[in-house]
Order: C-alpha cells, then sequence, then structure tokens
C-alpha cells in the first residue's frame, strides 16, 4: 500500500517524504492562491477554481478569500453553502458538508492529527479520519472541527467551540470540547424580532 492508499484508509502515513501527495498537495495549494487574489467581485471566476478544486460541488455556494486546503479533491459540499473568511479544510480524509451550511470566519475543519507517540510523530507520521457535517448546520466564529467528527442535521455550534465527538441532530452546541447546550425547539423561532408592514 502507498502513502496515498495509507493516508485515505485510515493508516499512519508519511505525507512528507512522498512525491505524489507533495504533487498533489502543490497544486491545491496554487489553485487556493489564485482564489484568494482574484478580485472579489469576480464571482465567475472564483467559482470556476472551487469546482475545479473540490471533489464533488452542488449546486449555490459562495466561499470567502482567504480560504486554504490540503488536497481539494476531498472536500464535498452541497447546495447553498457558504463559508466566510479565514476557512481552513485539511482534507487528507473526505470531508462532507451537506445542504444549506454556513461557516462563519475562521473557522477549520482537520481530517489530519498525529500520534501521541514521540517516536512516530517525530517520525512525521500522520493519520487522516473524515469529517462528516450533515444538512442545515450552522458553525459560529473561530469553531474546530477535529478529526472523525459526524456533525448531525439542523444543529447549531457556538463560536469559539472545539469539536472532538459526534454532535447529533436538532441541537445547540458549544464549548471546549464541544458539548450539546440543548435541542433547538420551535420557540427557538419567536427569539429573533421580524419586520412586518
Amino acid at each position: 500500500m502507498n502513502e496515498k492508499e495509507k493516508m485515505l484508509n485510515g493508516f499512519l502515513y508519511d505525507a512528507d517524504n512522498n512525491p505524489e501527495l507533495k504533487k498533489e498537495r502543490d497544486y491545491a495549494k496554487d489553485l487556493c492562491f489564485e482564489f484568494n487574489h482574484t478580485k472579489p467581485s469576480d464571482e465567475v471566476k472564483k467559482a470556476e477554481i472551487i469546482k475545479k478544486l473540490f471533489g464533488k460541488v452542488e449546486g449555490r455556494f459562495l466561499i470567502q478569500p482567504d480560504f486554504w486546503c490540503d488536497y481539494g479533491y476531498n472536500i464535498e459540499i452541497g447546495d447553498n453553502f457558504f463559508a466566510n473568511h479565514g476557512l481552513v479544510i485539511l482534507d487528507c480524509a473526505k470531508v462532507k458538508f451537506g445542504k444549506n451550511v454556513l461557516i462563519a470566519p475562521n473557522c477549520g475543519f482537520y481530517t489530519a492529527g498525529h500520534p501521541l507517540d514521540v517516536e512516530d510523530r517525530t517520525n512525521w507520521l500522520e493519520y487522516a479520519y473524515p469529517i462528516t457535517v450533515g444538512d442545515n448546520v450552522w458553525f459560529g466564529g473561530n469553531v474546530v472541527v477535529c478529526p472523525g467528527v459526524t456533525i448531525g442535521n439542523n444543529s447549531v455550534i457556538a463560536a469559539g467551540s472545539v469539536i472532538v465527538k459526534d454532535i447529533p441532530d436538532n441541537v445547540l452546541a458549544g464549548g471546549v470540547p464541544c458539548k450539546v447546550i440543548r435541542k433547538i425547539t420551535p420557540e427557538d423561532k419567536l427569539k429573533y424580532k421580524r419586520f412586518e408592514e
């Protein structure tokens, strides 16, 4: 099994001494650089770059620069995806976003990690576990999603959270480490002022 196959299958792998993975990362980072240096008003060019970079794009999306990822081809986004400035996706494993996902500024989705064992770590070995985000999820600013996490449908993650375990459907979750605070209820719809003519 080569290093890329190890990476994609959840085994420890060496990304830094593998020419194929380095070439793929350079390609992705060149596209990220091009995206980040495209005029903000040139939405067509920015969208073309993302479609070239990502593994799967469904429907409408908007990603604000700056944006960085490792490979790009492991990222899948559903329809009506929005990410504000400062998004980082370390996509050494799959990162799948459902539809209607909103991501506030400076969030990170990190499939990659390093072993606790000092010998493995100092030999630059790493691992990658997939991240899955359901439909209708909102991430507040400065959220970190760690390797192997699944976030359920219709959930909201409070700003500044660090998610190390799965989050179920229909909840407000927050904190370090991130935990369920409460269920989202129909009464939550009544909390905000609505303008009526």
